[in-house]
């Protein structure tokens, strides 16, 4: 049996769809465009000054009353869940997503038809590998006012099980499972948002759903409906005549699973998560889920993925033949002892370099810095992690010896544990962008001793010496 791609994927072409805005009532226009790899998912307020982008990134949410609402710089993005669910469960990992309204249209209250959307666009296979985050350890957040809980746990693929207990007769206790994110399309896009009729009669005392009728939600009814409030209700919906079916639901929607309820919280449960900005690899455990306590945790996964992503020390043998020695290296750097810094080069592709220095006792700085307690100098190891990428942007010229290596920028710089006498250090450099023009934007990582001892973000440019002949 093959092994299934682990490549990243967008659509291959834009789809438009149009509707209503649920709270906001607004008449919107919403567009899926295809994106490059690493963009991950980010809408985008064409209908604003110099059109903003807010990513879906869980730091970004302000509110969860009734919605997932994102707010960047003062531009909002309103009930995002249902469209992040949409892309979550088709697979796919990049896509820009354009309105020309702060929300997206309601349209039946599910992802269903966002999801038959993006399958009229078609899914592509992108070239790059999809991140994806391991869960290896029980992970939980627990709202103590709601008791509202969510738990993530070791497992092979990404599974989400809901159980959710309404306290009321008309919805009790529920539970949903999709245990396979290839099963979403058929299992949950299609169930519906949903409420009770106490929590409709607040809302419309607070001008809320304003873009809602009886065929984008289902309606609970859990107490008695006086003659005045089915009236106001009548009239709120457009209706002529409403009524209470024996089943409990206001009108005459038909249920398109029994446990519809629990089904789409588990819809809403992938859409929040995908706020954690990477592909989630383990079982979700989520007892009586809301958007307040999805986020949260959101925002916690998205804290420990990138803590483990930034102390994530690769592994790699030491003893086994460099792709350059350091004579290999003095070919292709202008640098000469005591300032080179580099000693081996382990690895280097297209978009990404490792080097390799052993720092010992007789390098020249020690003797200043400190004596009686030598610590390698910070900015030597910036200047070491420059020199490996000096490495990687020499790379794309026929004559690396030609040319000269020049830092545009340093950012982001951070040190994290002392590098001294006898410590191997690990310089791992991958671009942020394409070099361009000779530009090379990276980020730049250096390990010692199973540690991230540093990091920066660099920018160099190499430019041609002008001794050289023409």
């Amino acid at each position: 049996m093959s092994k299934p791609s682990n490549k990243q994927r967008t659509i291959a072409k834009k789809v438009t769809l149009q509707g209503v805005g649920l709270h906001t009532g607004e008449q919107v226009t919403m567009s899926f465009l295809p994106a490059d790899e690493n963009h991950g998912f980010a809408f985008k307020r064409i209908d604003l000054e110099g059109e903003p982008i807010i990513e879906a990134d869980a730091n970004y949410v302000v509110n969860t009353q009734r919605g997932t609402n994102l707010e960047k710089n003062g531009v909002k993005i309103h009930t995002s869940e249902h469209v992040l669910a949409a892309l979550v469960g088709l697979d796919i990992d990049n896509v820009l997503i354009e309105l020309d309204a702060p929300e997206p249209p309601i349209m039946d209250g599910s992802s269903k038809f966002f999801v038959e959307a993006l399958e009229e666009a078609g899914i592509v296979e992108q070239e790059q590998e999809r991140e994806e985050y391991v869960v290896k350890d029980v992970i939980s957040y627990k709202d103590e006012t709601t008791g509202s809980e969510i738990t993530i746990i070791p497992a092979d693929e990404y599974q989400v099980t809901t159980m959710v207990d309404f306290g009321t007769k008309v919805l009790g206790t529920q539970n949903a499972t999709l245990e396979k994110m290839s099963d979403f399309k058929e299992q949950i896009a299609d169930s519906r948002t949903f409420s009770f009729l106490h929590e409709l009669e607040m809302l419309l005392e607070n001008g809320l759903i304003k873009g809602g009728d009886l065929n984008n939600a289902i309606v609970y009814v859990d107490k008695e409906i006086s003659e005045s409030t089915m009236k106001k209700l009548e009239k709120a919906f457009g209706k002529e005549k409403l009524s209470v079916k024996p089943n409990g639901i206001l009108d005459n929607l038909t249920l398109h699973h029994p446990n519809e309820a629990a089904r789409h919280k588990l819809l809403d449960v992938i859409g929040d998560l995908a706020l954690a900005g990477t592909r989630i690899r383990g079982k979700v455990i989520a007892n009586k889920p809301g958007h307040f306590v999805n986020t949260q945790f959101a925002k916690k996964l998205s804290k420990i993925i990138k803590i483990e992503k930034r102390n994530k020390v690769p592994s790699y043998d030491l003893n086994q033949e460099p792709l350059m020695d350091v004579n290999e290296i003095m070919a292709r750097l202008p640098h000469r002892p005591p300032f080179l810094l580099v000693d081996k080069i382990l690895e280097l592709s297209d978009t990404h370099v490792v080097g390799v220095k052993n720092v010992t006792m007789n390098e020249p700085f020690f003797v200043g810095h400190f004596p009686g307690a030598p610590v390698m100098p910070g900015v030597l190891q910036v200047e070491a992690m420059a020199q490996t990428g000096g490495i990687l942007v020499l790379s794309t010229v026929p004559d690396p010896e030609n040319y000269l290596t020049f830092f545009m920028k340093i950012d982001k710089v951070k040190f994290k544990q002392q590098v001294v006498p006898g410590d191997t250090l690990i310089f791992k450099c991958d671009l942020i962008s394409p070099i361009r023009r000779g530009i090379c934007h990276m980020q730049a990582y250096a390990y010692a001793n199973g540690k991230l001892v540093s990091e920066a973000e660099l920018m160099a440019q190499i430019v041609k010496t002008k001794n050289t002949d023409s």
